[in-house]
């Protein structure tokens, strides 16, 4: 049997994770248990928010990013807890050479070198769940070879089972939102980006979406130097775009336009949205290779992470969008329906309508402008979590919707990014013209097209 097959969720492997793990958060588990039996408030909270932290920050991979992208998922956790989580750094220690040359002769077979011109032994990045190499194709292309770390199919479910523990304290501790439906959301999600092969198929169907869109860039697929668990894919050159911060408005303005079609487009025309719009996910490409040369648009990197939504939902956003436009309460309560939620009361609607009205602002609002003025890009959607938290904390749980929990992880990441560049332009007129004709029968017969032809399946309701 090759080692790769052998490295699928091996009991071994999780009994040695959930040791890693437990041996951090056993104690803290303990402490929450204690607190909840003698009553211990808010001050504890907060210590134990830190405690969690610090138990997580010596682990790497799939816990790592489920803590990052609990704490990115409004009301999901206390907002102590979301700020403690934010903190948590993704970069995980790179293999050693010798290591990646086993793991390479795993996925490829003996003499992988020899199907490369050139392949770099240290890596370019290295993350929660693999690392990237450069490489040159032996036609001369420049390539990223992106090698998943082992036994991480064993690491995801032994670190989803924890995953589990803390948000079923979290339920009995602090009931705003029922976490069940986000647990199994972010299972999903996860699971789905340790197969390569989809992450490639993702891809593929980017570049079918996003043809037509000046200034965005999306790599190609090398399948036959790709397994489930190496991703070959041609390397866009490009420079971190914080780097671009304090470039003239007209530029990071640009940035900010070809960003808002990336995302915007593909879901108003095939129902997929990148579901990770984190900083290291863009990189700019200019004119020339100098360093001040010209901007002209964004390589969108990174597609493990990519929700497929039914097309009735992707109808909810646009219809909610036309309820609050013309304070449609029907319509309103309508839309949040065609979501997925449940149990509506006034209350309820009164207080989802708040977070409704953040997340919608800038495209109600017909003018130019930032994303949000004033705000810092750390505390983007802060202030409104915590007010929406509070009065669901007082109303009771509610359950939030799976398709629900990316499509508002993603819109707050977008508008950080956003706040980060300080573009000012009318959102207003972009998303008008993204949702231009939408209707959800044409967009369901696209969808169906858009995925057939990169061999993906419908998203889950």
């Amino acid at each position: 049997m090759a080692e790769a097959d052998r490295e699928a969720n091996r009991f071994t492997g999780r009994v040695r994770r959930y040791a890693q793990v437990g041996t951090g958060l056993g104690g803290v588990a303990a402490r929450l248990a204690g607190a909840r039996l003698f009553g211990a408030g808010a001050e504890f909270d907060s210590r134990t928010a830190k405690e969690i932290t610090e138990a997580l920050g010596g682990l790497k991979g799939p816990l790592m990013k489920v803590a990052q992208m609990l704490a990115t998922i409004p009301d999901a956790v206390p907002p102590e807890y979301a700020e403690e989580l934010a903190t948590l750094q993704s970069a995980a220690p790179p293999m050693g050479w010798l290591f990646v040359r086993r793991r390479m002769t795993a996925e490829l077979g003996v003499g992988w070198e020899t199907r490369f011109r050139s392949f770099e032994h240290q890596p370019a990045a290295a993350a929660s769940l693999g690392q990237v190499h450069r490489a040159v194709a032996l036609d001369g292309t420049p390539l990223a070879v992106k090698l998943q770390y082992p036994d991480m199919d064993s690491a995801m479910e032994a670190d989803l089972a924890q995953f589990a523990v803390l948000l079923s304290l979290h339920r009995k501790f602090r009931p705003a939102i029922d976490t069940r439906d986000v647990e199994v959301e972010i299972g999903a999600r996860l699971r789905e980006e340790l197969d390569y092969r989809r992450e490639a198929r993702h891809a593929a169907l980017y570049r079918a979406v996003l043809a037509g869109e000046p200034g965005i860039r999306v790599p190609e697929t090398r399948d036959d130097l790709s397994t489930r668990r190496l991703l070959t894919m041609t390397w866009l050159e490009g420079r971190p775009l914080l780097s671009f911060k304090d470039r003239p408005l007209a530029e990071r303005n640009l940035l900010a336009d070809c960003l808002f079609r990336a995302w915007w487009h593909p879901f108003a025309h095939a129902g997929v949205i990148h579901g990770d719009p984190h900083l290291g996910n863009y990189t700019v490409f200019t004119a020339g290779t100098a360093a001040d040369g010209a901007v002209e648009g964004i390589n969108l990197l990174d597609y493990g992470c990519i929700r497929i939504f039914p097309p009735e939902f992707v109808a909810g956003v646009v219809a909610l969008y036309r309820a609050l436009q013309a304070d449609d309460r029907d319509g309103i309560v309508a839309a949040f329906e065609r979501w997925g939620f449940q149990g509506l009361t006034r209350e309820l609607i009164d207080v989802l309508e708040i977070w409704a009205r953040f997340i919608y602002g800038p495209l109600l609002d017909d003018r130019v402008r930032t994303i949000a003025d004033t705000v810092a890009p750390g505390q983007y959607g802060r202030r409104e979590a915590f007010r929406v938290h509070s009065e669901l904390k007082r109303l009771g749980p509610v359950r939030v919707p799976r398709p629900f929990v990316f499509m508002d992880r993603a819109a707050i990441g977008l508008g950080a990014v956003f706040l980060h560049l300080a573009a000012e332009m009318n959102f207003h007129q972009r998303f008008e013209a993204a949702i231009d004709g939408f209707d959800v029968g044409a967009l369901a017969t696209k969808q169906a097209a858009a995925l057939a032809d990169a061999g993906l399946e419908p998203g889950d309701a």
